[in-house]
């Protein structure tokens, strides 16, 4: 089912959701499964499952000699929507990206996913790449978010990129995007920023899910001007607890977001690793209540594939 379906049947009623990684080769996927498990009695119409960008390796080849090897270390993302969407029956978004895929890979990744049944999916740039300044797209791939909805709403109409043909099953994705509610670190502004969201509805994107944010009022000032702005889709909040006291320099220095000096103030306070997961639980539990009691569509929580805290926040919400 559509993630809009969702937000309409559950009639003002604010659901759960939670984001997932991919494990790293090698690894088993039964670690996601129990982390998963304790989340399922909230339960949540949909789960995100990310996709990583590619990154170079070096391998030792003797001598002295390394080779250079460009590799995905968390692969399976469309394996694990399916997995997940058999073994729970909930439905799956998978993270499709513009970074490092031509636009013949994205298709045949559509083109998988429908055959699976997999109903939606969030249309993404991607980072840049570690060893890159700034985004630098694949050739043969899209530029921008904006054009990579454009080619998904173009499968949705039965059209593929370079075949012409009869289509008798057209596939009928709904599609998510990226807002940010303290504008995305590249924007000059948030006014700017906001501009490229309505460029990705007005092109089929059909809701929004945020970035974290810290202070509620970034997201409410947010959807208040993209309404003004005639953006009408569901924008969904996203969460993350603060665990650790180096996300107080690592959260604003990747994503460009501001934190609240009372958050400041609380993790400096704590003697250890555990206190400060137990302050950021309580902040996002604060922030969802305030959410929910504002009507907002979903809830949806930045787990990195971990559940305890945020199980601990769904108890008190949910």
């Amino acid at each position: 089912m559509k993630v809009t379906q969702h937000i309409e049947d559950a009639s003002g009623e604010t659901l759960f959701s939670f984001e997932i990684i991919p494990p790293q080769k090698g690894k088993s996927i039964q670690e996601l499964y129990d982390n998963i498990d304790p989340l399922m009695e909230f339960k949540p119409p949909f789960i995100d499952v990310t996709t990583s960008r590619e990154e170079f390796i070096y391998v030792d080849k003797g001598n002295g000699l390394l080779e250079k090897k460009l590799t995905r270390m968390r692969p399976g993302t469309l394996g694990i929507c399916a997995s997940i969407k058999h073994k729970y029956n909930v439905d799956t978004v998978p993270h499709v990206l513009c970074g490092g895929f031509t636009q013949e890979e994205t298709e045949y990744l559509l083109v998988d996913c429908h055959y699976l049944g997999i109903d939606n999916v969030m249309a993404l740039r991607g980072d840049a790449m570690k060893d890159e300044q700034s985004f630098v797209p694949k050739k043969g791939g899209n530029d921008f978010a904006v054009d990579l909805v454009k080619q998904i709403n173009q499968l949705n109409c039965g059209k593929y990129l370079h075949d012409v043909m009869d289509v008798d099953n057209k596939a009928n994705f709904c599609i998510g995007v990226a807002g940010y509610p303290e504008k995305h670190l590249e924007s000059p502004s948030l006014i700017s920023d906001l501009k490229r969201l309505k460029e990705k509805v007005e092109a089929g994107a059909d809701y929004v899910v945020t970035q974290m944010f810290f202070d509620n009022a970034k997201y409410f000032e947010f959807v208040a001007k993209a309404r003004e702005m005639g953006i009408t889709v569901p924008i969904i909040p996203g969460i993350k607890p603060i665990a650790v006291q180096r996300h107080l320099q690592v959260l604003p220095q990747i994503f460009r977001i501001d934190l609240p000096e009372d958050l400041i103030q609380a993790v400096d306070q704590c003697k250890n690793n555990s206190d400060i997961r137990q302050v950021g639980i309580e902040w996002a539990i604060q922030q969802s209540l305030e959410l929910k009691a504002a009507g907002v569509p979903v809830l949806h929580y930045y787990s990195m594939g971990k559940s305890e805290n945020i199980k601990q926040i769904a108890s008190k919400v949910f």
